[in-house]
């Protein structure tokens, strides 16, 4: 396992990488500091670095996903979402062909670990409220930082 540490604008970010492929990024506290990256690694942390200052919309990183079927459709799902622009919950699970399943698609998001390259942030409730977002970090809270990874894309 290879891993980068990015100290984002918001909090600080754990980048894990099997061989090219990133698996894991995740908001972590300030404590967790061990670092033993790769090409994969660093190219995602300097991408990441691009998005938070302004200057990268689209990810070009590869990644692997890790889960069930169903799971894996919803962030399929999720990685068709552009930058400033959100969908619902329901508008998820409408895609996937799981209309009622509106609560097991917010479950899925939940434990998306591919954070904003796989953009769970971008996906609120159907009357416009922020919901959940599982990240958190040692000075805010998963609503806080979802709100400004929101903000930084230009959705009020």
């Amino acid at each position: 396992m290879y891993v980068s540490i990015y100290k984002s604008p918001i909090g600080n970010m754990k980048i894990e990488a099997e061989g090219q492929d990133i698996v894991k990024i995740k908001f972590i506290s300030k404590s967790e500091t061990n670092e033993n990256p790769n090409e994969a690694t660093l190219n995602c942390k300097r991408q990441l670095e691009e998005y938070f200052s302004g200057k990268r919309k689209v990810f070009d990183i590869k990644y692997k996903f890790t889960g069930t079927d169903f799971q894996k459709a919803v962030w399929k799902e999720l990685a068709k979402i552009p930058y400033g622009e959100t969908v619902s919950y329901k508008y998820i699970a409408e895609r996937i062909g799981r209309s009622k399943a509106v609560r097991a698609v917010a479950n899925a998001i939940g434990k998306n670990n591919l954070g904003i390259v796989v953009p769970c942030h971008r996906v609120i409730g159907s009357n416009g409220k922020l919901t959940g977002f599982s990240a958190e970090t040692d000075e805010r809270t998963g609503l806080e930082l979802k709100r400004e990874l929101l903000n930084l894309e230009g959705i009020a």
